[in-house]
C-alpha cells in the first residue's frame, strides 16, 4: 500500500484546524466565564443517583446495534463476496473505537479494516460504506418522520415537532427519488452536478461528481428488491436499538420528572441533535462537545435543569459512543491492529 504524497500536508492541515478550534473554545470559555452559572456539586450528585440497570441494558442493546451493522455490511457485500456477520463484526467494533478515540474523521477506518480482513480492495469497501451511510440517513429519516409526526400532544413544543416530522418525511421522499435517479442515471446526474459547481470551484465539482459515482457503485451492489428490503429492515432495527440506548440513558435518572418518562418521540429530536454534533466530533474534545450539544438540547427543548441535562448527556455519550471501547481494544489486540496506524492508513487509502 502506497501513501499519497498529499497525506502529510493534509495531516498537518488537520492538526492546525483542530488546534485553532481548541484555542477558540478556550477563548470563548474564558470570555463567558462570568456568565456560566453551573453547580458542579449538583452534577456529581445527579451522577451518583443514576440507576445502573437501565444503563447496562442500554449498553447491551447498543452492542446489538454494532452487530446489526455487521449484518447489514454482510448483506451489502453479498453480491460481491460472501462473508459472515461474525467475520465482519470485529471491524465494526474496532472502527467505532477508533472514532471514539480520534474523532469522526477516522470513520473511514471501518471500510479499511473490512478490506484488510477480507483481503479485498479498499475501493470496494468504500463503495459499501457510501451506501451504508445512505441507509443510515434513510432509516433515521423514517423513524424521525413517523415518531415526530405522531408525537403525543402533551409533549413540549408539540406543534413544532409535528411540523418537523412532516418536513423530514418530505425530505425522505426527496432523497429516495434522488437515490433512484442516481441508480439509473448516475453518470448524467454526476456530470450535471459537476457543471453546476464548476463556476464555484472546478475541484469541488470533480470531487462531488466522483463521490456521487462512488455512491452509485454502492447502489449497484443491491441487485434485488429482497436485498434492499433486508438492508433497510436491519437499518431500522439498528437505529431503533440506538434510540433505545438514548431512552434507557434518560430514564436512568428516575428522580428527574422530565427524564424518568422520556419518550421515543423526544428521543428522536435528541438523536437528530446528537448526529449533528457528531459531524464535528474532534479528537480528545469530541466527547465533551457532544455532551455540551446534548445538554443544551435537553435543557432548551425539555426544560431539564442544566446540571441534570449535563449528567444525562454524559451518560448518553458513554452508552452510545464510549462503551464499545473495551471490546474494540480487546479485538484490536487479538487481531494485531494498531488503532492509530489503522486510522492513518485508512485516511491515506481514501486520499489515493
Amino acid at each position: 500500500m502506497t501513501d499519497s504524497p498529499e497525506t502529510p500536508a493534509k495531516s498537518h492541515k488537520s492538526k492546525l484546524v483542530i488546534s485553532a478550534l481548541l484555542v477558540v473554545v478556550l477563548v470563548l470559555l474564558w470570555m463567558f466565564r462570568g456568565k456560566l452559572h453551573f453547580d458542579w456539586a449538583t452534577l456529581f450528585h445527579e451522577l451518583r443517583q443514576v440507576s445502573l440497570p437501565p444503563i447496562l441494558l442500554g449498553v447491551a442493546v447498543l452492542y446489538l446495534a454494532y452487530y446489526l451493522r455487521a449484518v447489514r455490511w454482510m448483506i451489502l457485500l453479498a453480491p460481491i463476496r460472501k462473508a459472515s456477520s461474525w467475520e465482519l463484526f470485529p471491524s465494526q467494533a474496532i472502527g467505532f473505537t477508533i472514532v471514539a478515540l480520534f474523532g469522526r474523521v477516522a470513520d473511514l477506518a471501518r471500510p479499511w479494516l473490512v478490506a484488510r480482513r477480507l483481503k479485498m480492495a479498499a475501493t470496494t469497501q468504500l463503495a459499501i460504506y457510501s451506501i451504508e451511510r445512505a441507509f443510515d440517513l434513510a432509516a433515521t429519516a423514517i423513524l424521525f418522520s413517523v415518531t415526530l409526526a405522531f408525537a403525543p400532544r402533551d409533549m413540549p413544543h408539540h406543534e413544532a415537532f409535528v411540523r418537523a416530522g412532516i418536513v423530514s418525511l418530505a425530505a425522505t421522499l426527496f432523497l429516495a427519488t434522488f437515490a433512484l435517479s442516481l441508480r439509473f442515471a448516475g453518470e448524467t446526474l454526476a456530470a450535471l452536478v459537476a457543471r453546476m459547481l464548476r463556476p464555484l470551484s472546478p475541484k469541488l465539482g470533480e470531487t462531488v461528481a466522483a463521490r456521487l459515482l462512488d455512491f452509485r457503485e454502492g447502489l449497484r451492489a443491491i441487485s434485488t428488491l429482497s436485498e434492499f428490503a433486508s438492508a433497510l429492515g436491519v437499518s431500522l432495527a439498528m437505529w431503533l436499538a440506538i434510540s433505545f440506548g438514548y431512552v434507557a440513558s434518560a430514564r436512568a435518572f428516575h428522580d428527574s420528572p422530565e427524564l424518568s418518562k422520556f419518550s421515543l418521540s423526544a428521543t428522536m429530536l435528541l438523536l437528530a441533535t446528537s448526529m449533528g454534533g457528531s459531524m464535528l466530533q474532534l479528537p480528545i474534545i469530541g466527547s465533551f462537545t457532544q455532551i455540551a450539544v446534548l445538554a443544551a438540547a435537553l435543557h432548551g427543548f425539555f426544560s431539564v435543569p442544566l446540571e441534570t441535562a449535563t449528567a444525562c448527556a454524559a451518560v448518553i455519550v458513554f452508552v452510545t459512543t464510549l462503551a464499545i471501547m473495551p471490546l474494540g481494544l480487546i479485538l484490536a489486540r487479538v487481531h494485531g491492529i494498531g488503532l492509530r496506524d489503522a486510522a492513518q492508513s485508512a485516511e491515506a487509502e481514501a486520499a489515493v
